[in-house]
């Protein structure tokens, strides 16, 4: 079995100022730190769903090894991102089991926490990093889940009313993960 892995980075990045994708964190694009951490913990194929600034994105981002997903409907928010990626996935051989997700905004996330929770795929997989027992993210979304995952992707919500319907396996990543994720310039000051 194996576990591809989604880059949510459509967004327009209006609160931070331009795309997230586009931002620069420790010496690389958001964009590529986010397929790089999601290759390095185990995950093939590695999709990376693009809207806003998609052309530019293409153009400065290195997106090795991954499959472009566009998004027309990125304005209505990373809901659509969502349904975009798992439609997409629908299309890959029944051995990709299940998806772990990552927002392309969570710099924190490293590949250790990636395989930890990859650790738990299985085709009803429903599954979370954890930091300090909150659920984080990669998020894990079995095959079984995708449509009504999907369906339930609405807005700016992506999977979270869907996983709040139902048990989640939670993955403690303390002390190998961060849950932050860049909001604003000001939290790159660390980077």
């Amino acid at each position: 079995m194996r576990t591809a892995g989604v880059v949510l980075a459509a967004g327009a990045g209006r609160r931070f100022g331009k795309p997230k994708a586009l931002v620069e964190y420790r010496g690389a694009l958001l964009v590529d730190r986010a397929a790089q951490v999601l290759a390095a913990g185990g995950c093939a194929p590695v999709l990376v769903v693009l809207g806003a600034a998609a052309d530019e994105v293409r153009s400065r981002a290195q997106l090795r090894n991954v499959s472009v997903v566009p998004n027309p409907e990125w304005p209505s928010g990373m809901g659509s991102s969502l349904r975009a990626a798992l439609t997409a996935l629908d299309d890959e051989p029944d051995d990709v089991a299940a998806a772990a997700v990552l927002p392309v905004d969570m710099p924190g996330v490293t590949a250790e926490a990636v395989r930890r929770v990859v650790a738990h795929t299985a085709e009803d997989a429903l599954a979370a990093a954890a930091i300090e027992q909150r659920r984080s993210h990669p998020v894990l979304l079995g095959r079984a889940h995708w449509r009504a995952a999907a369906e339930r992707a609405i807005g700016d919500a992506g999977a979270r009313g869907y996983l709040r319907a139902h048990d989640v396996t939670l993955v403690s990543c303390d002390g190998i993960s961060e849950g932050f994720d860049i909001d604003s310039p000001e939290d790159l000051a660390d980077g």
